[in-house]
């Protein structure tokens, strides 16, 4: 723990002991382990905690907020519901209970005491206020009211796309298909909606339902295009058939105040801490138990922050029937994976495999769990099969054949691996994972070395502070003999990535090429120290024994090009 976060708990503690003495003694301890399990994102023992330390201190705010945020957390939103009562009857503010308060209203269906609470200043911030007003009238059956709501909001500045899409759905709702079509189009005036996966779903729906099949067809087909997906297959054999979609995007106004909170958290994600963002998402699920897309967000955010036990939890929540449920168990395979129960987690994307040949994500999921593994034979064929399902490669497409060409190339299958290499730059030109890739192999080989030397500058000029690829630059440098110009970048790549064995070795390696021998010797005492894969280290104990000359002459390779004395300190 740094000397910043001790300051930092101890701060806390201070507040919370501040008017209570004489219970120091029982909460300090259950609340600095809050804090920090809070910290790591551990909500589970956060909640254990927090809870200990209410025990000794019942009507502490602080812990009484920190163990509501980590109930919600956990997805027990109606645990947390007594807290945030609690804190709201002593009149403390605290948005996250004002959330939690506005979510029970919401889903009793308590709409006008929702809207009195939003009037009254509890609401949560201008767009939850303002979709929550907007479907709250719907809820009360005044349409006319709601829809006004919705234009209020869409006429502040950055939130016209959220209003548009909300009301689309809402007139979708109460089976307005022709208004709600007018705005998904946007011929209806307003602003050119960027739809994401579950509004184009909807959209769809709305044209299944104005007997525009073609055009539905069309748009799941321009947005999803082939692999397999369990969710949008079904809808185009139907619409193929001649079928009617039924609207089942939003049923009532539940539902759709469970679009809203999952909205927000979608649009959320990667731009606020993920803890916060899994507030919203898991209300999301509050309001609609069976909302998939915020289950599977749930269960993303969750692993993001390490939380596997509680991803693979959340993944198992999404039912068998729903057309999310491949989704969810790529998900929960990946969880158990990360989680440690390796052969699990890929016996479980075997069985998605199995279950859905036709899915490219699953099969990518599962080459992509055996080539974490060092499986490249067993994942090669998996990619195959991935490949195959393709049709023609898209931009997007460019890191399948990456991978691809990765395990090719560590199987030895150097032809093939370059191939997809050369596929994948084909399909993303300025990638720098694979210019570095190619370029530090086509080094290796000791081929082509003006073109890799081409590509790995490429790649610095784009990611300057990844350490691997400013390594690979060193390293090309080194091998065509510019040793001056390869030292500092050598050294600059040791700084990037001091504990990298490789790296390490490396910078060694350049220091003997310009006659700074003892400093090479320590670079590879340093790497040995480092974990360095057997093979490397028994090279590098060999390099310390007899020297970087003597060993590149015991294995054939060309001797280091003579250099100038630069007066560097030498081990001789």
């Amino acid at each position: 723990m740094t000397v910043l976060r001790s300051l930092r708990l101890a701060t806390a503690l201070a507040t919370v002991l501040a008017g209570s003495p004489a219970l120091a003694d029982g909460v300090a301890g259950p609340y600095l382990a809050a804090q920090a399990a809070s910290q790591r994102s551990n909500y589970a023992a956060a909640s254990t905690y927090y809870t200990q330390a209410l025990a000794h201190d019942p009507g502490n705010p602080v812990l009484m907020e920190g163990a509501e945020i980590s109930d919600v957390a956990l997805g027990d939103v109606a645990a947390a519901l007594p807290l945030a009562q609690e804190l709201a009857a002593r009149d403390a503010k605290s948005q996250t209970s004002d959330l939690i308060l506005m979510a029970d209203m919401l889903q009793r269906g308590a709409y006008a005491d929702a809207l009195a609470a939003i009037a009254g200043g509890h609401g949560v911030g201008p767009l939850v206020d303002g979709l929550v007003t907007g479907w709250s009238l719907v809820g009360e059956g005044k349409m006319q009211e709601a829809l006004a709501a919705f234009d209020k909001l869409g006429s502040a500045p950055g939130l016209s796309g959220f209003a548009a899409y909300h009301k689309a759905l809402a007139m979708a709702s109460v089976g307005d298909f022709e208004g709600a079509q007018k705005i998904f189009s946007g011929d209806g005036g307003g602003p050119k909606l960027q739809l994401a996966r579950r509004g184009t779903i909807a959209y769809a729906e709305v044209l299944s339902q104005l007997d525009r099949n073609p055009e539905a067809l069309t748009l799941l087909n321009t947005a999803f295009g082939p692999g397999g997906d369990p969710a949008i297959d079904p809808l185009r054999q139907r619409l193929k058939a001649g079928q009617t979609l039924p609207f089942d995007a939003i049923h009532d106004a539940r539902d759709g105040l469970s679009e809203v909170f999952y909205s927000v958290a979608a649009a959320l994600r990667g731009e606020a801490a993920d803890s916060f963002t899994l507030v919203y998402a898991r209300i999301a699920q509050y309001l609609r138990p069976t909302n998939a897309d915020a289950i599977m967000l749930s269960g993303g955010l969750l692993e993001s922050q390490g939380q596997h036990a509680l991803a693979i939890a959340a993944y198992e929540q999404v039912s068998r029937d729903d057309p999310a449920y491949a989704a969810a168990q790529i998900g929960r395979a990946q969880a158990m994976y990360a989680a440690g129960k390796v052969d699990a987690g890929i016996d479980a994307m075997k069985q998605v495999v199995a279950a859905h040949p036709e899915m490219i994500d699953a099969q990518i999921g599962l080459g992509d769990l055996l080539r974490r593994q060092e499986r490249y034979g067993e994942a090669v064929p998996v990619y195959d099969a991935a490949v195959a399902l393709l049709g023609t490669p898209k931009p997007d497409d460019w890191s399948l054949f990456y991978v691809r060409g990765i395990c090719e190339e560590r199987m030895g299958a150097w032809d093939k691996a370059e191939a997809d290499f050369r596929t994948s730059l084909g399909l993303k030109p300025d990638q720098p994972e694979v210019l570095n890739y190619l370029g530090y192999a086509l080094v290796e080989r000791n081929e082509k070395l003006p073109e890799a030397m081409d590509m790995i500058k490429r790649a610095a000029l784009a990611r300057p502070d990844d350490g691997y690829i400013i390594d690979s630059l060193a390293w090309v440098l080194y091998r065509t003999g510019q040793y001056d110009k390869a030292l500092p970048v050598a050294e600059h790549a040791s700084q990037l990535m001091p504990l990298d064995p490789v790296v390490t070795d490396h910078l060694g390696d350049v220091y003997w090429a310009v006659g700074r021998k003892l400093e090479a010797e320590f670079q590879w005492h340093r790497a040995l120290g480092d974990n360095p894969d057997p093979k490397d280290a028994a090279r590098i104990r060999r390099k310390l024994e007899i020297g970087l000359d003597a060993v590149l002459k015991e294995e054939g390779a060309p001797p280091l090009k003579a250099v100038v004395d630069s007066g560097a300190t030498s081990g001789g």
